[in-house]
């Protein structure tokens, strides 16, 4: 079973930066034929919403409201995922939650994972972050 473990999680003033891990265990990314990795937040009040996904072949997309501030990245070799988060805004409150999506056959589109975050097979439980005025 897959165990997706978050840190990095703090509380920053505003246009500052953090950087979020995740390490992916239980897996066997070469049992797949394709996967996507991402980040999820959850502000308070809010649903779960879709920041930035990865796919294998490391294509990548972003929601709007994070372009040109946020970079997702992995490291194959040791498992793990990251969000650098730079000039963060008190609107990027919230929990983030690291998330996979393995597919056993075709690729993975990391657009279509954007956008509905609901095809994740598997969640950690989350980093918290805070940015203050």
């Amino acid at each position: 079973q897959a165990q997706l473990v978050e840190s990095g999680g703090g509380s920053v003033q505003a246009g500052g930066s953090l950087r979020l891990s995740c390490v992916v265990s239980g897996y066997i990314f070469s049992g797949y034929s394709s996967y996507c990795l991402g980040w999820v937040r959850q502000a308070p009040g809010s649903e779960r919403e879709g920041v930035a996904i990865i796919a294998d072949d490391d294509t990548t997309s972003y929601a709007d409201s994070v372009k040109g501030r946020f970079i997702i990245s992995q490291d194959s070799a040791k498992n793990t995922l990251y969000l650098q988060m730079n000039n963060l805004k008190p609107e990027d409150n919230g929990m983030y939650y690291c998330a996979a999506r393995f597919m056993e056959e075709g690729p993975c589109y990391s657009d279509d994972v954007l956008e509905n975050i609901a095809l994740f097979h598997a969640w950690g439980q989350g980093t918290q972050v805070t940015v203050a005025l």
